[in-house]
């Protein structure tokens, strides 16, 4: 029998019982919608995450401190003073695959301007900080190696600390700010970077020569931070052995003893929260397919049932010729119609759902095209296995005894 006749027939049987054929179908259009949108906030939040940890620099490297052991007792990282001068200017004139490095050392507390105030850091850098977390100014100049020599009290202001502290908008280049009643020129405006990875907002800061921090504000000489470039992305590990190697020597630590600082590159942070992501995507999937494996179950169940209401059809079609196979496929085509067109259904209501919680939730999404593709190949392979038994029974009927059939 020709494929279209077939198609035919499965369409005037589905069309017979819409409401039943559309209830048979909703478990297949809920896994489907399902598995789309879950897939689509997944992939959205793997690349936002991605995104916002390159915004912060891809070939960015992180030193900081780490915890040790004292006479006995674990002393916290923020405690520990190991990061100097003299690791800075060993990563600097040392370093083969380093291009850029700059320490830091921040303090929080109130910037004033007139009757206008905000809570925020400080943080004292070199002028390569900007460079190495990609960050260019919205207006204005940065510091030079001459402001860290003199300790300047200058600043690079971030969005949020202009729009706590200038609500009016008037003109801020060459303003003088109080950060701990000491006064600051304002010599440049960082451009907007927005929240991080970890939720902190980036914008909520001021940049002065690291000097400046730490004779001024927090009399010290050690650096909480350094932060390092490499000249490529796929350089960051090597350069961070590199480093890892030149401060152990620089700290005297000798082998078998751990290290008294820590280094992590972005590829780590993109690697650890994908991972993560991931794993939360593929929980959220095999979750929402099983409303896929429940609505095959369904079509399999109905299958059943319509065979057996049609078993007086079937016979008469036997003795008017067709064979096993015909039957065969006419339940079969029939099954994976039903299927098809639940997940039909089920992939614009998953694209809607995905669209809605963009809108309303404003969360990160991205609608892949394999995700579509998936779908629709799992309603088909969905149709065919749990159409097959079915339509194998209504195959193997014996013509006089379906007749017979009451």
């Amino acid at each position: 029998m020709k494929i279209t006749n077939l198609l035919r027939l499965a369409l005037r049987a589905i069309q017979r019982n819409k409401m039943r054929s559309f209830l048979t179908m909703l478990g297949i259009i809920i896994g489907v919608g399902s598995v789309i949108a879950m897939i689509a906030i997944g992939e959205g939040s793997k690349q936002s995450i991605q995104s916002q940890i390159k915004g912060m620099g891809s070939n960015m490297i992180t030193i900081r401190p780490s915890s040790n052991v004292i006479g006995g007792a674990r002393i916290d990282n923020t405690s520990v003073q190991s990061l100097s001068e003299q690791d800075v200017k060993a990563v600097q004139n040392q370093s083969e695959y380093i291009n850029a490095v700059s320490p830091m050392v921040s303090s929080r507390g109130q910037a004033i301007n007139g009757p206008y105030n905000s809570s925020t850091t400080l943080q004292g850098v070199y002028p390569e900080y900007l460079f190495i977390r990609a960050w260019p100014l919205q207006e204005g100049i940065s510091f030079t190696n001459q402001d860290l020599k003199s300790a300047a009290k200058i600043c690079l202001i971030g969005q949020t600390v202009l729009n706590n502290l200038f609500p009016d908008g008037e003109e801020v280049l060459g303003k003088n700010i109080r950060f701990k009643k000491i006064p600051f020129k304002i010599i440049g405006v960082l451009s907007k970077k927005g929240e991080n990875t970890f939720g902190q907002d980036q914008d909520d800061v001021i940049l002065t020569p690291v000097t400046t921090v730490q004779k001024r504000i927090l009399s010290t000489t050690y650096y909480q931070t350094i932060f390092a470039s490499a000249v490529n992305e796929n350089a960051t590990d090597k350069a961070s052995l590199e480093i890892q190697k030149m401060l152990r020597i620089s700290h005297k630590i000798q082998k078998g003893m751990d290290d008294d600082f820590t280094v992590r590159t972005q590829a780590e942070l993109i690697s650890t929260f994908s991972s993560t992501s991931r794993t939360l995507t593929v929980l959220l999937t095999v979750i929402a397919g099983i409303s896929l494996i429940v609505g095959g179950i369904g079509i399999m169940n109905i299958m059943y049932v319509s065979v057996t209401e049609r078993t007086k059809e079937i016979g008469l079609r036997m003795s008017l010729g067709a064979r096993g196979i015909d039957i065969l496929m006419q339940f079969l085509i029939e099954a994976i119609m039903i299927s098809i067109t639940g997940g039909l259904i089920g992939v614009i209501l998953g694209i809607s759902a995905t669209k809605l919680v963009t809108y309303f939730m404003n969360w990160p999404t991205l609608i892949t095209q394999s995700s579509v593709l998936l779908s629709f190949l799992v309603c088909f392979v969905t149709g065919v296995f749990f159409g097959y038994y079915p339509a194998l029974k209504a195959s193997r009927l014996n013509p006089i005894e379906a007749l017979r059939y009451e």
